[in-house]
């Protein structure tokens, strides 16, 4: 398996300002991105630069779309694995991959995304073989981990913190937790995704209770039926 045809490739452009964030994460988020600018600086002063950074939590509330803005407000290239799709019945040559993508994301200064962390954790199973085998994964990751340049930036997703092995956990200088929107949040954000259609289709029945990829999901389902049945009415007026 050659884990270079695996990297997502993802060219969308997207800011801290595009994402419906708490404002405590924004702020971590909005800090993270200024010691990275100014990395060179702070170490001068010997400041510790986070460049390790697990974002947990709910799905579809914005964790991919946070990685990709810290790249875009870089300037950076994001390499993007997830690492789901990665994980080989060879697991030494997964291992050897992962070197490889760490290895590229360093030497490019990069940021690099690992989504769905815990996946490495859950792969284990009760072939006494196979749990040596992705223990020594979890250890190739941590010690790749551990000479993470501070000039590059590490940023690893995951739903399932607790599943995680807390050696790895322990790696990250930063953990940025996402949960579930509020219904306040949520209408703000059903109100910014209906602001750009006309008056007649932002009446929608609103969901709550679910994330913001669910939430923008059904408005686009009630919004395209509501104005296909608005153009098949204009239609037959025609007729």
């Amino acid at each position: 398996m050659n884990l270079y045809n695996l990297i997502i490739q993802d060219k969308e452009e997207v800011t801290l300002n595009d994402i419906f964030l708490e404002p405590h994460n924004k702020v971590q988020l909005t800090q993270l991105i200024k010691e990275n600018t100014y990395s060179k600086e702070l170490q001068e002063y010997g400041l510790p630069v986070n460049n390790k950074i697990l974002l947990q939590g709910s799905s579809g509330c914005g964790k991919t779309m946070t990685a990709k803005a810290i790249a875009n407000a870089l300037g950076k290239n994001i390499i993007i694995l997830n690492l789901s799709n990665i994980v080989s019945s060879r697991i030494g040559e997964t291992s050897q991959n992962i070197k490889m993508i760490f290895d590229k994301a360093a030497r490019e200064r990069s940021v690099l995304f690992l989504d769905e962390l815990d996946q490495i954790g859950k792969a284990r199973g009760s072939d006494d073989k196979d749990v040596g085998e992705m223990r020594r994964l979890v250890n190739t990751l941590i010690q790749l981990i551990d000479y993470y340049p501070e000039n590059a930036l590490l940023l690893c997703a995951t739903n399932h913190p607790e599943i995680i092995d807390t050696a790895l956990i322990r790696r990250f200088q930063l953990k940025i937790n996402y949960g579930m929107p509020s219904k306040e949040f949520l209408d703000s954000f059903y109100d910014s995704l209906l602001s750009k259609f006309p008056e007649d289709l932002r009446q929608i029945d609103r969901k709550y209770h679910v994330s913001f990829a669910e939430a923008k999901d059904h408005t686009f389902t009630i919004v395209k039926g509501n104005l296909i049945k608005k153009l098949e009415n204009q239609h037959l007026i025609q007729l």
